[in-house]
């Protein structure tokens, strides 16, 4: 009762509007339609409502200010719960100290000890630039990625942008932001059944924390906050509880999220200091470019035959060893045509055991007949070189062969990407096609890379055996 009480009197919008002036004493506020909805959505994870919130919104559109500074700071003073413990958590240990000071250099001001300093004191004894309490036994605890020791505990789980956005495309760097997320922070509830986890970031890969939750965890709210708007409502959330949910209430393809402080002159500023998959990423909250970006899908037709006349076919295989997850192994079929271009003619994907999916390669291989060539990239080092080996051993009778690869998958691709946005290669109708452009239109920033592997080895085989012979 006391935090509806309290939430009727003031929201967290009002408060937002009336610190600002303390935060950002130089610079006007600047209402936007958005801060109201992040600011609703805040206030529901506070009277528990909401217990999972991934909040997906552009830079410096206020998002660090309202999640890590306001919010704690409005449910300390004007909601009178100061005993409400905080976990903040960033990339760099820079941005969460500055957030840090921030919040405390708000709560030590006059205009907000003349409102609500009686209701609590920070502690002379624990007022520190990553740490301070209250003496009601609330703290703000600020960490980076990797850190936090064990023993701390929060009521509040909030993490701002826990990757790096020029460490997007590391494999490496992202699996240890969700490593640390499923083994250290997301474990340090108070209370399961009452705190909260809140993530608010900018998109930089498909397999980021965002979209790694949003794959294995059910239950979050997704507010999703494109800084144009792209002719579709992403908002996808459960507010308000007492009608129909939150649409984008922008109309017209290209609108700014924040009109008020960055409408179309200013935004674009913005765009053309980013590549396009920083635009796509950090901007728009995908993680690859509408209509794909190195491959541009919308160039590929779909057709419903395949010509009578081929000059050569080959069936390149990517293989992956695990059952279940991690990559898959992926089997294109590829043909070039008498008129200069290349038709993809099927596509088998799975995650197999090595036995499974050498069971695959044979089958394949028998269905496709042995005037398809079966190449198979192999993987460095000897047990590479062994499992081709093995591979071929099992392809008696067909003209199988290892491919060693060198150079990195993006590299190898861009040859067949060039043919693609040419508008030389087509589909040919089949229950693979949207699986198979999914992966084209999302690499590099994908997933998984095992379709786009096959593919651009299949092309590369093709051109040159051309080159060689001219023809198979």
């Amino acid at each position: 009762m006391l935090v509806e009480m309290a939430l009727a009197e003031k929201s967290l919008t009002h408060f937002v509007e009336q610190a600002w002036h303390v935060v950002e004493p130089k610079t006007p506020y600047a209402p936007g339609w958005h801060i109201e909805v992040v600011c609703e959505h805040l206030e529901a994870v506070t009277t528990g409502d909401i217990k999972r919130l991934i909040i997906n919104i552009p830079p410096r559109h206020m998002k660090s200010l309202a999640v890590c500074v306001f919010w704690p700071c409005w449910e300390w003073g004007p909601l009178g719960t100061p005993h409400i413990r905080w976990l903040f958590s960033s990339y760099a240990e820079q941005l969460s100290k500055r957030d840090s000071l921030k919040c405390r250099r708000l709560i030590q001001s006059d205009w907000y000890q003349q409102r609500w300093g009686g209701r609590f004191l920070i502690t002379s004894d624990q007022n520190e630039k990553m740490r301070f309490e209250n003496d009601k036994t609330g703290y703000r605890v600020a960490t980076s990625v990797g850190g936090l020791g064990t023993g701390e505990g929060g009521d509040r789980i909030c993490v701002d942008d826990p990757h790096n956005v020029k460490e997007g495309e590391s494999e490496l760097k992202r699996g240890a932001v969700l490593t640390w997320w499923d083994e250290t922070m997301s474990t340090r509830v108070n209370d399961p059944s009452t705190s909260a986890k809140v993530i608010i970031m900018q998109r930089v890969h498909e397999a980021d924390l965002c979209g790694h939750i949003l794959e294995a965890e059910r239950g979050y709210v997704h507010l999703c906050l494109p800084a144009r708007y792209e002719g579709e409502n992403r908002i996808k959330t459960c507010l308000p509880l007492d009608g129909p949910p939150y649409e984008d209430p922008r109309e017209d393809e290209g609108e700014p999220l924040w009109e008020e402080l960055y409408g179309d002159e200013a935004l674009a500023g913005l765009e053309e200091e980013m590549t396009e998959y920083a635009r796509a990423g950090q901007l728009q909250q995908r993680p690859h470019p509408r209509g794909g970006g190195m491959f541009k899908i919308e160039q590929i037709d779909i057709v419903d035959a395949v010509p009578v006349s081929v000059l050569g076919r080959v069936r390149y295989w990517d293989k992956a060893g695990t059952e279940g997850g991690g990559a898959q192994s992926a089997g294109v079929k590829m043909s070039q045509l008498p008129n200069g271009t290349y038709l993809v003619e099927d596509s088998k994907t799975g995650h197999w055991s090595s036995w499974k999916r050498e069971k695959h390669i044979v089958q394949a291989a028998e269905m496709d007949g042995k005037a398809v060539t079966v190449w198979l990239e192999q993987e460095p080092g000897s047990a590479g070189k062994e499992s081709a080996e093995a591979s071929i051993k099992r392809l008696a009778g067909f003209r199988a062969y290892a491919d060693r690869v060198t150079g990195s998958k993006e590299a190898r691709a861009e040859p067949f990407a060039a043919q693609v946005e040419a508008g030389n290669v087509s589909l040919l109708r089949g229950d693979w096609n949207q699986h198979f452009l999914d992966e084209y239109e999302k690499f590099p920033v994908g997933k998984y890379k095992d379709q786009v592997d096959a593919g651009s080895g299949a092309f590369s085989k093709l051109v040159a055996k051309k080159k060689q012979v001219g023809i198979f």
